[in-house]
């Protein structure tokens, strides 16, 4: 069986909706604190055998793995606030570094092998060149980037002297909900543009804040590569299906190979919402990259994989779900 973290988060949900739909007869086994997830973001059915628990539970999670006979795992529990992250630094390395080492130890005491993990471009740091590969440096500039490479740092020794094996999914921006409605993007607080982009435009907030208006972008503002919550669950679906095919463990970005600047989804919101985004251009923030794009050529060759999803529809399943959130 499978063994999901961080399931009831914003990824994890769709990845878990996804694979019981890719999957007949299957279940999975969630794992969540829920001090960020939502328990209702997943399905209240036999499928799935839920365990609200943290990673530093090592004994507990042996047993959760043992009972259940797992056999692999998507790890996507983390804190993922950037700004957070610098003014929680030591929290952060505790619950990301910390967590996963508890839950690789009770995957080596359970004799579990296989892990995808859900990494992220800021491990890269400010870009050296654009779009960026899996080769490009990874020089994090955030105690986040910083904890995400320390995993897969730790990832790369432990395939040299335990039997794991794995594959990191180094995801561009997650962005969507999915096309039902009934799952979608809420944090607490919402730090991401495009979900605050659509809340301005339908009057949840007074308006949108736009960091800088002078980047060394064609309309001034920072290009990012938005890539759909489905398409990234599909991708993880892919990676466990390589696992199972070759003794392999590596890299791969998941982006779309395509940027949009901040003023671009604005004016997407604008046009799906019918309604005008009020905002205001204000400093920028120390660190932000004014040109973060994936090249997403080694996600299709190894895993076969293209996103499905284009900016559009991505902001359509968006609007649909804040005009109708659930959670």
């Amino acid at each position: 069986m499978l063994l999901v973290t961080g399931a009831a988060g914003y990824i994890g949900s769709h990845f878990v909706r996804h694979y019981l739909a890719e999957n007949a007869g299957a279940a999975v086994v969630a794992v969540d604190n829920l001090s960020l997830g939502h328990r209702q973001a997943l399905p209240a059915e036999d499928k799935v055998n839920f365990y609200q628990t943290e990673l530093a539970d090592r004994e507990g999670l042996i047993e959760i793995m043992v009972k259940h006979k797992v056999s692999a795992v998507v790890h996507f529990a983390a804190r993922a606030y950037v700004g957070e992250s610098q003014q929680r630094p030591f929290f952060y390395l505790d619950n990301n570094v910390g967590g996963t080492t508890s839950l690789l130890a009770a995957m080596n005491a359970a004799g579990v092998e296989k892990l995808v993990f859900s990494s992220t471009c800021s491990s890269y740091g400010n870009p050296v060149y654009s779009p960026i590969d899996e080769k490009h440096p990874q020089n994090p500039i955030n105690t986040y980037g910083t904890s995400k490479l320390m995993v897969e740092q730790m990832l790369a020794a432990l395939a040299l002297c335990t039997p794991l094996r794995y594959v990191v999914l180094r995801y561009f921006n997650a962005a969507g909900a999915d096309d039902s409605g009934q799952i979608g993007e809420s944090h607490d607080p919402e730090t991401h543009l495009l979900p605050l982009a659509i809340q301005a435009a339908l009057g949840k907030i007074p308006q949108l804040k736009v960091f800088g208006d002078d980047y060394d972008t064609p309309d001034g503002t920072c290009v990012r590569d938005y890539i759909h919550v489905n398409d990234l669950a599909s991708a993880h679906l892919r990676a466990l299906a390589l696992l199972d095919k070759e003794k392999v463990s590596t890299a791969v970005n998941l982006g779309t190979a395509k940027g949009a600047s901040v003023k671009e989804i604005i004016n997407m919101v604008e046009l799906v919402s019918g309604a005008k985004v009020p905002h205001e251009f204000v400093e920028r923030r120390p660190g932000d990259p004014s040109y973060l794009v994936s090249d997403n050529s080694k996600a299709k060759e190894v895993l076969g994989w293209i996103p499905q999803y284009d900016l559009k529809r991505t902001v359509e399943t968006a609007v649909n779900w804040e005009r109708n959130r659930l959670y």
